[in-house]
């Protein structure tokens, strides 16, 4: 059947106008050959974009898919950055080409905390769910999922000597994790409310946390010695266990003390009386920095131990000074100095940003200085130095990110003539961006912008403000022409003539007004001339006016009240021609048809109804969004229109067939506004997530049967992913479990290795079949006819295929994919686990999936007599082929350290010779010098 009407598919072109998303944090990155301190990543929405700070430029975009990013943190060599999405996801992309190859999915809500260990193997997660994982980077895979905070998570540090882990949650509690043993062996519930950061001090030696008051609580750690746990007597340990078992609570026993204690040791206090936002360190954990909700970033500096020592010897030195000033000649006893947290940590300066602070990130230069990037709350990036090594430092702001972006949200949005620029304004900017580069080409300050336009020519624009004024500006100079006082309230709407001729506008006075353009002469210059509107005429209604269109042809206007009816006036007389009526709630958006035959409004009550514009009758009400529909527009020359709601999403419509069309989706926020391009190619929206973004129309046609069952099958395997977890046979639920989730991808992937393990069957049945007619028969038959999908493989065998898509399923998914497959296809894998290591094949990949079936199907194994001989080979042959590799790997080690030493040992010998030609060069230089010199003489 041929394509009655096509339609051609809208795609996103690009995401612009935020810099930076208020659900992340910042974090300084190092570019391949860049400098430390230039570079700042930040989540943009669903993307990551990595900021030059000096050259205020966009220098990478790490793309996400549909989900926002909630948390970043780059690995300790600067090559990588691992970032943590909305629905749990976590993704590890290059800094050098800004390509993902890992990512894991574990977590059922946005990821809140992430930190790399020393060496950047490990990766360690927190979340909202409460749940904690650890990730092998190296194996791409998780390690296990650590249970028992209340509330989500809100910090993770590890304790790199000793392999603990420390985690912070909204539940008040701070938890040490022995991640050996995977166990919680310490909860302090020191802490009245959340903790919201804590950071490391003194060589982990001491711990700093803060919470929802104005205290930063610092507790000691001091770790056991080893001696002591192993010299307890046996009759000690049991009635420590005993005890532990009796005792409700268990936090304080003496089981804990085996590892480490941590005792509080006092509160340093801070200026802001709200709770901690953000608690960062330096590297060398030597600059201490906090932000509350507001402005102001306190910055600390954390004493070394000599220099402490030198305050302290200060402090005696003064108090033996009064004693015996106070006392004469008497003999007093020696005065004692007690040391207090005071001394250790110092207050060393106040940083007032513009905006209040979202997130920091600090780094600290060897010559002391300290580089400070802050994101602010009016999507804005800032960078501040602060000189350390001062007596009084001050923070000198640096750099600033503004110009692509604006402060506030985006309330409209309109195209030129030519389809080339776009006007965007909001509560105090105007902008103009040039499409194809989406570089801001002019920013004007404004007042609260609600609705405008280009003006016929596109060197000037106009612009409707909350205030009831017109204000005109013009694009070459960038200046403001004039503002004029259009209505007592809020100018809701604007509309531009079809003859181009002059506007119409409706307020919040009650009141539509018609304005003409104007030619009047320049009083700064004297001779040039100057765009202006004049007033000519004014319809006084009942109801505030919430939006105006003129039909195409001039013959009427249609005015949206907030008594939920659309009134239709003729233009030349402004007599009354229909009345609309039908919506539960105001009208908040209306267009008009290029052919003046059909009217389409949208509603606050969520429907979209279309009008006949002869008799006013409603052809048709479609239920359009799940919130309010906040703008409409149809699309040039057509009968198709796109309406944007409150539910984050763009539909588009068929108002002769009353079908919806598309659904484009991408906004994390409220839509507010959107634009259509004259020629009808681009759109452009914006939301109150900051962000503007571009769609493009493709050559790619919609059907419409096959758009409908693409959302039925999406639906259908977001329900399937939602389902319960697999339960492990024989795990039980502790603090400790399989760090995979179920997802699409697994249950695909267990799919895929199902129907592997059928061809295997299949074939291995026929090649059986084929070999007894040939013995049957006494000769040689004709060979089989290979598999189409084996010969897709390049004629590989049925097992070697098998192994093949094995290899294909993500390391992070793989054990939740064996962990679905059903048990009758496991003695199959474990025959065919038993060849590929005979053979050497994926030895490291079958030895894991070996151990992880064995491990969930041990009581099925074991029972069955069949799979005796198929483990006792399995014993021996992974046992043999193990040490081989173990081997391997030990000689490449061993080989590459020496060559190491060889070459370290080279690079010294030249470094010598280089110093000695130096030296040499140098001395004949002075004696040149001296000779010349005695010449002179």
């Amino acid at each position: 059947m041929g394509l009655t009407k096509q339609y051609l598919r809208y795609v996103a072109s690009a995401v612009f106008g935020v810099i930076g998303s208020q659900k992340s944090n910042i974090a300084f990155v190092t570019l391949r050959g860049g400098e430390k301190g230039r570079y700042v990543a930040v989540g943009a929405c669903e993307h990551v974009f990595i900021w030059d700070v000096r050259k205020a430029e966009k220098v990478l975009i790490l793309e996400g898919k549909k989900h926002e990013v909630t948390y970043l943190c780059p690995s300790p060599d600067g090559v990588h950055i691992a970032v943590g999405y909305e629905d749990g996801g976590v993704r590890i992309f290059s800094l050098q080409n800004g390509e993902s190859n890992i990512s894991f999915s574990g977590h059922k809500s946005a990821v809140s905390a992430m930190r790399y260990d020393a060496l950047g193997a490990r990766l360690v997660t927190g979340s909202r769910d409460t749940d904690v994982i650890v990730w092998d980077i190296i194996n791409e895979c998780g390690l296990y999922r650590l249970k028992g905070h209340k509330d989500a998570i809100t910090q993770v540090l590890f304790l790199e000597n000793k392999n603990l882990l420390i985690t912070s949650s909204k539940d008040s509690f701070v938890k040490w994790w022995d991640l050996d043993t995977q166990h919680c062996f310490k909860t302090m519930v020191g802490h009245r409310s959340e903790v919201w950061g804590m950071v490391l001090l003194n060589q982990e030696n001491r711990l700093l946390t803060g919470s929802a008051d104005s205290e930063l609580r610092a507790w000691d750690i001091q770790y056991m010695e080893k001696g002591k746990e192993v010299g307890e007597p046996q009759e000690k340990k049991v009635k420590t266990l005993l005890d532990d078992v009796e005792d409700d609570e268990g936090l304080d026993e003496e089981p804990e003390e085996r590892i480490l204690s941590c005792k509080k040791a006092g509160s340093v206090l801070r200026e802001a009386r709200d709770r901690v936002v953000s608690l960062i360190t330096d590297a060398k954990a030597k600059v201490l920095a906090c932000h509350g909700l507001d402005a102001t970033l306190e910055i600390f500096t954390v004493l070394s131990e000599e220099e402490i020592q030198k305050k302290m010897d200060k402090k005696l030195k003064r108090a033996k000074k009064k004693a015996r000033s106070q006392e004469g000649g008497e003999e007093t006893p020696e005065p004692v100095v007690e040391r207090k947290l005071s001394d250790e940590i110092q207050k060393l300066a106040n940083v007032k940003a513009s905006s209040k602070i979202r997130s920091m990130d600090c780094l600290r230069a060897p010559n002391g200085e300290m580089k400070v990037a802050l994101l602010l709350q009016n999507n804005t990036v800032e960078t501040y130095t602060i000189k350390t090594t001062e007596k009084n430092p001050t923070g000198t702001k640096t750099f600033w990110l503004t110009l692509s972006g604006h402060r506030t949200d985006v309330r409209t949005l309109a195209f030129s003539s030519d389809n080339i620029a776009i006007l965007s304004a909001s509560g105090e900017t105007v902008k103009v961006w040039n499409r194809s580069t989406l570089q801001v080409i002019r920013t004007m300050g404004c007042e609260y912008a609600l609705c405008s336009l280009f003006v016929p020519g596109d060197r000037q624009i106009i612009l409707g403000t909350k205030s009831g004024k017109i204000q005109i500006f013009d694009l070459a100079s960038g200046s403001l022409l004039e503002t004029a006082d259009a209505h007592d309230g809020a100018l809701w709407s604007m509309c531009l003539s079809p003859d181009q001729r002059g506007i119409v506008t409706g307020g919040a006075d009650k009141t539509v007004k018609f304005w003409d353009f104007e030619l009047i002469k320049d009083e700064d210059s004297g001779k040039n001339k100057r765009l202006t509107v004049k007033h000519t005429r004014t319809l006084q209604l009942d109801e505030d006016v919430l939006c105006v269109r003129y039909s195409p042809d001039q013959r009427l206007l249609a005015v949206s009240l907030l008594d939920c009816t659309v009134k239709i006036f003729y233009t030349d007389t402004l007599k009354f021609f229909l009345s609309l009526y039908g919506h539960k709630l105001p009208v908040l958006c209306l267009d008009i048809s290029h052919d003046s035959a059909l009217i389409a409004t949208g509603s606050a009550d969520r429907n979209v109804k279309i009008w006949g514009l002869d008799f006013g009758d409603c052809h048709r009400s479609m239920f359009a969004h799940d919130d309010s529909v906040m703008f409409l527009q149809f699309v040039p020359k057509t009968h198709l229109f796109f309406t944007a709601g409150k539910d984050r999403k763009i539909k588009q419509w068929d108002a002769d067939k009353f079908e919806h069309i598309q659904t484009l989706e991408g906004h994390h926020r409220e839509v507010w506004c959107l634009a259509i391009s004259p020629s009808g190619d681009h759109i452009v929206s914006s939301s109150h997530d900051k962000s503007l973004r571009l769609w493009e129309r493709t050559r790619e046609p919609i059907i419409l049967e096959e758009e409908k069952e693409m959302e039925r099958e999406a639906e259908f395997e977001e329900s399937l992913a939602k389902g319960d977890d697999p339960v492990v046979p024989g795990e039980t639920k502790g603090e400790a479990e399989p760090a995979g989730k179920k997802t699409i991808e697994t249950v695909k992937a267990a799919e895929r290795i199902m129907e592997a393990l059928e061809l295997y069957r299949e074939e291995s049945k026929k090649l059986e079949e084929h070999r007894a007619a040939c013995e049957a028969a006494g000769k040689e038959l004709p060979p089989l006819k290979m598999n189409p999908i084996l010969m897709a493989y390049g004629n590989i065998s049925p097992s070697r295929y098998v192994l093949e898509v094995m290899k294909k399923v993500r390391s992070s998914e793989l054990e939740v994919s064996l962990l679905v497959l059903p048990f009758p296809y496991v003695p199959d894998l474990l025959r065919l686990f038993n060849s590929y290591v005979q053979q050497g094949l994926e030895v490291e990949l079958v030895c894991r999936c070996l151990f992880f079936l064995l491990r969930i199907h041990f009581g099925q194994i074991t029972s069955n007599q069949m799979l005796l001989s198929v483990i006792d080979e399995l014993r021996t042959n992974t046992i043999s082929k193990v040490r081989e590799i173990r081997d391997v790997l030990g000689f490449n080690s061993v080989g590459l350290q020496f060559l190491q030493r060889e070459i370290e040992s080279k690079e010294d010998v030249m470094f010598f010779a280089d110093a000695t030609d130096h030296f040499e060069e140098k001395k004949r230089k002075r004696r040149k010098r001296e000779r010349a010199i005695l010449t002179i003489a």
